[in-house]
């Protein structure tokens, strides 16, 4: 039976995630701590990775016990500590990144659900360990390189390449599962942004990787993957919600993961 074998979650959306032996799913599903902050621009649109490339210059860690964000730029040692808890420290975090990007950025909180990349499915995101080293492969990179590239939240520990997709079904349909005593319903797989294309260092991107990936995917597509939400092969990871009566369940390295079938999904 496999198991999870690694939980990141990334308190500040965009930038680095942290690795934790437990986590908690707090309110909407999503998992406690994950994208509870986030960086938006004088339009109040998300900086991110989608919007500049610029972003993967940085580099940060969180305390999840005083939530204090350290962050530098890549390749310089120095290092600036602010407390996102408070508003001042948000305020003059967001003082830093504004010289930073060259533009007004601020730093928000919501504690009650977090910024999640799909504002729809806001449950944790699953990829198995086959599927990250099968990409690794792929591009000849770390597996490690390609957990920071795709940025998920749960890590199976199946050997089998994209394990994952037997987790999602038909429109309509979510397959449910459990890690542990928390059951998730698995219902789409992702669709991929130009994020894993680039380094997530530098920001330098493969040359034509959505095309080679796509060919890979397609050549190496399992048996149990297709279903009319795989329309196109630029997808990877899973996306999840948790039912409520799983909300504040802890899951933990370790758990097992036992996959219960399809279900009709809830409108």
């Amino acid at each position: 039976m496999p198991t999870l074998s690694r939980i990141t979650v990334f308190p500040v959306k965009s930038l680095d995630g942290l690795t934790l032996d437990s986590a908690t799913v707090g309110p909407r599903g999503a998992l406690e701590l994950d994208r509870e902050y986030a960086l938006f621009d004088a339009d109040g649109e998300y900086v991110n990775g989608k919007a500049t490339a610029k972003i993967h210059w940085l580099q940060s860690s969180f305390d999840p016990a005083t939530h204090e964000l350290t962050i530098g730029r890549y390749g310089d040692d120095e290092r600036h500590t602010f407390g996102l808890r408070d508003e001042a420290g948000r305020a003059a975090c967001g003082e830093w990144l504004t010289d930073f990007f060259g533009d007004p950025v601020t730093v928000e909180r919501d504690a009650a659900g977090g910024y999640p990349d799909d504002e729809e499915l806001h449950g944790p995101t699953v990829i198995s360990t086959g599927t990250v080293r099968a990409v690794a492969d792929w591009f000849d990179l770390p597996p490690e390189n390609v957990r920071r590239r795709f940025r998920a939240n749960v890590e199976i520990d199946s050997p089998e390449p994209f394990w994952e997709d037997r987790l999602f079904a038909d429109h309509g349909e979510v397959v449910a599962f459990t890690v542990g005593d928390c059951r998730f319903h698995g219902v789409n797989p992702c669709q991929r942004c130009v994020v894993p294309t680039r380094d997530p260092d530098t920001g330098e991107e493969i040359a034509d990787f959505r095309e080679r990936f796509a060919e890979r995917r397609e050549a190496t597509l399992p048996e149990w993957t297709p279903s009319d939400r795989f329309d196109h092969p630029y997808r990877l990871m899973l996306n999840t919600v948790v039912p409520e009566a799983s909300w504040d369940t802890e899951i933990a390295v370790g758990d097992e993961v036992a996959v219960e079938g399809v279900r009709a999904a809830e409108v």
